[in-house]
């Protein structure tokens, strides 16, 4: 898969996570905060979760949508997994559509929501990544995105030892999680092996959805349609950024 890249001086900073198809705007400033992202794409796949599914606004209200997979399983990597059938997509393209075209940003990226929902690929990574790499060049965020599942790390490593050997495998000097992994990750581990451990805290603003109620932690979906594309980059360091003790100490 092409990849984008990103030319920055030391420290080098990584991030990893799971592909998931259009996610909330804190997984692009994760990706935003980094030189290189990972999509952790060679681990079980999660049913019920964000890798192939999201909610958007619908008339108004939350909805969830899902683009079927073929025998989706957790005893299967994610990379593993294939869509059943092109006519979902045109289907979940028919929802949005529908959705937002009387949303403000309408003009200026229903040709790229588009694209990215009916890129013709059987693949669930493939689009998943296809996806990431889009919405990224139209934010003018250049951070090298990379799959797991390409990397020659040590496979048979399990949770933190594994992200870990992928950080020294890119030379990482900084590696910068989720905030939710504050209780799994070992900073000391990680000092120990030349890569400080750091983790996101994205900040998301309210803006306006036309509803009587916000509603947080949509697709980015939703924000494409909803905020300019200036305000929208402007968006991306409304977050922190710390280590653990730092969080202690709050």
């Amino acid at each position: 898969m092409t990849q984008m890249s990103k030319s920055t001086d030391k420290p080098n900073i990584v991030g990893i996570m799971q592909p998931y198809f259009m996610p909330y705007f804190g997984y692009f400033q994760h990706i935003n905060s980094v030189d290189t992202y990972v999509l952790y794409d060679d681990v079980n796949f999660i049913k019920r979760g964000w890798i192939n599914r999201n909610r958007i606004l619908n008339n108004g209200k939350e909805y969830l949508f899902t683009i079927p997979l073929l025998n989706a399983s957790q005893n299967r990597l994610i990379c593993e997994h294939k869509f059943v059938d092109e006519a979902d997509k045109q289907k979940l393209w028919g929802l949005v559509s529908n959705a937002y075209r009387k949303a403000p940003e309408w003009k200026n990226v229903n040709e790229l929501i588009k694209d990215i929902i009916l890129f013709p690929t059987m693949d669930l990574v493939e689009y998943i990544y296809n996806a990431t790499v889009k919405v990224c060049e139209y934010l003018d965020i250049d951070t090298k995105i990379m799959l797991s599942s390409e990397l020659d790390n040590d496979k048979s490593l399990k949770a933190q030892h594994k992200i870990l050997d992928i950080c020294k495998m890119l030379d990482a000097d900084i590696y910068i999680n989720p905030s939710g992994g504050v209780e799994l990750y070992d900073d000391v581990l990680f000092a120990k092996n030349g890569v400080e451990l750091k983790f996101i805290f994205p900040r998301l603003t309210e803006y306006e959805q036309g509803t009587d109620e916000f509603v947080p932690g949509l697709s980015m979906i939703d924000l494409l349609f909803s905020i300019p594309k200036e305000e929208l980059k402007n968006r991306m360091n409304e977050c922190s950024i710390k280590t653990k003790q730092e969080i202690q100490e709050d």
